[in-house]
Order: C-alpha cells, then sequence, then structure tokens
C-alpha cells in the first residue's frame, strides 16, 4: 500500500514538472515572438533546446507550402487544361463550319455562272432536304414551293447539267423527279456537230446512277466520250441542258438498235443544291433531221414502201 501511494506521488511530481517545463515553452515562444525577450543566457538555452524543434517546424511547414503550392499549381493547370480543350473543340466546331460555308458557297458560285451565263432561263436556287428512301436514286425533296413560284414539270438542275423535273409542289416544298429513274424519258441528242444523233435518256434498274440513251439506230454516229444534251422535244425540258456522256454502247435486243450508257454530268450521290427553271425564252427546236439509213436497211425500206402500195391497189 505505501509503495502505491510513492508511486502516485512520484508520477504526479513528473506530471506537474512535464507542465511546467510545456508551461516555460509556451511562454518562451510566446514572448520571444512579441520581440519582448532579451538576449540572455536563458534565451541561449531556450533557443538551444528549441533548436530541433524549430527545425523541424520549419521543414514540416515548407513541405505544406510545397505541397499547397503543387496542389494548386495542378488545380490550375488542370483549369487551363480544360479552357483549353473548350476552345479546341469551339475551333473546331467553328472549323466544320466555315468549310460546309466553303463548300456551301462554291456550290452557289457554281450556279450563280451557269445563271449568268444562261440568260435565256430564270433561275430559282433551291436546296435538297429529302430524298424518298424507297426511291432514293429517283426522287428528292427541295426547300421550294408554290409560295416561290415552283409549277409542276419545271425542270431542275445544276452548274454541270441536268437534274429531273418537279412533279409534285407544296407550300414550302416539292418533290423532284431525277433523269436517273426508270420512269423518266429526256429527249437528247449528241452535241458533237457531226452527229446529232437524237434519242431518250431514261434511267434503269441495272445501274441506278448509270442510266441509258436508247432508240438509237444500230449504224447511228456515236462514239464514246460524245457529249449527250436535252434535245428540246417533249415539252418540258429546254434545249441544249447538258445531261453527260456516253460511257459505253451496246446493242438492244432486238438488235437493229442500239444502246448508249450514259455518265451524268451530275453527281447524284452528291446533290445538295439545285436551280429550277422558272421560265424559259428557249427558242422552240429545230426539226429532228432523218437518219441516214444503211444500204441495207434502204433497200428494205424500198421493197417495204413497195409492197404496202401494191396491196393499196
Amino acid at each position: 500500500m505505501i509503495d502505491r501511494i510513492g508511486r502516485a506521488r512520484q508520477a504526479g511530481h513528473k506530471i506537474w514538472a512535464l507542465l511546467f517545463v510545456l508551461l516555460t515553452l509556451f511562454c518562451i515562444i510566446f514572448f520571444a515572438a512579441r520581440g519582448r525577450f532579451q538576449a540572455s543566457a536563458s534565451t541561449s538555452t531556450a533557443g538551444t533546446v528549441l533548436a530541433p524543434f524549430e527545425m523541424v517546424f520549419s521543414y514540416v511547414g515548407q513541405q505544406i507550402q510545397h505541397i499547397t503550392s503543387n496542389l494548386w499549381e495542378i488545380a490550375t493547370v488542370h483549369e487551363q487544361n480544360q479552357l483549353l480543350k473548350n476552345e479546341i473543340e469551339q475551333l473546331r466546331q467553328q472549323n466544320t463550319m466555315a468549310e460546309e460555308y466553303a463548300a456551301e458557297n462554291m456550290r452557289l458560285r457554281e450556279i450563280l455562272a451557269y445563271k449568268q451565263s444562261a440568260h435565256q432561263f430564270d433561275l430559282l436556287a433551291a436546296r435538297v432536304i429529302g430524298r424518298d428512301s424507297a426511291l432514293w436514286t429517283s426522287m428528292i425533296v427541295v426547300d421550294r414551293g408554290s409560295s416561290d413560284g415552283v409549277r409542276e414539270n419545271m425542270p431542275v438542275l445544276t452548274g454541270k447539267g441536268l437534274v429531273g423535273h418537279v412533279t409534285e409542289v407544296g407550300p414550302i416544298s416539292s418533290k423532284v423527279q431525277l433523269i436517273l429513274d426508270v420512269r423518266s424519258s429526256v429527249g437528247t441528242l449528241i452535241q458533237r456537230p457531226e452527229s446529232r444523233v437524237t434519242g431518250i435518256v431514261t434511267g434503269t434498274m441495272d445501274n441506278p446512277y448509270m442510266p441509258q440513251m436508247v432508240n438509237i439506230p444500230r449504224n447511228a454516229d456515236v462514239e464514246d466520250g460524245d457529249v449527250i444534251v436535252t434535245s428540246g422535244f417533249g415539252g418540258i425540258y429546254p434545249k441544249g441542258i447538258v445531261v453527260g456522256r456516253v460511257s459505253s454502247q451496246h446493242g438492244d435486243d432486238s438488235g437493229l438498235l442500239k444502246v448508249a450508257v450514259v455518265e451524268t454530268a451530275v453527281d447524284f450521290q452528291r446533290l445538295e443544291d439545285v436551280a429550277i427553271i422558272t421560265a424559259s425564252r428557249e427558242a422552240p427546236p429545230d426539226p429532228v433531221q432523218a437518219q441516214q439509213l444503211s444500204p441495207g436497211a434502204a433497200a428494205a425500206a424500198q421493197i417495204s414502201a413497195a409492197q404496202t402500195k401494191a396491196a393499196a391497189q
């Protein structure tokens, strides 16, 4: 019991001694911070005692400041990175829009150049806003309608060549049947002066983007690469609009005529802007000259005529 009481007193003395040391250290630090402590032997002793603690506190403070500075720099860099990413995205969008405007400007310039050269036509610019999903290569929808003066059977073209004609008209939009449609029929002729062979361009199911010029006599003067233009016959398309070029030729099923495969002047897969001919001052086309027949065909025609005359008598 006595030993336990003695140990308790010793522990109490140690606690009081520790409290006294801590209080002394606090007072020394407090008065030193306020400049009220004069340099003395006790100050030197206290400085010696506190030096390790001051070094630790200084090191810890420096590390904390360093970490805080790094964290601030990281946060600043992250924010700047986000700002740069947003700016890059905006520049990309602006660049995309600029490219679209440039492409549209090029297409409209093409139509404008054609309008300035084709004084006989009144043209109305229109934009392709849709395609018939069931008739992708046959019908398009443009953003012009009856409110803009559009009517049925008005021809549609681009600066490069013929597109088709208007088949349905709404208040603010219209449907256009392309020359690629198998139901389409365009009176055409070979532009080359030595040829001037006439025919009809119509769409085909075998190659939706390559229509055919049919009803060409087998011995007609048609060469690969010849330019095909509208003949003006049929009452819809004025004369002289480029349709395309002869890509290849082959005989038809009857063997009496031949067919010319046409490479269209218009790229229908990239069709975006068109022009509608709202009025035409084109002069009526010249009469079609009779095609010169081969000797065999001429003899057959004479025999047929003689037989017809004899039967009539």
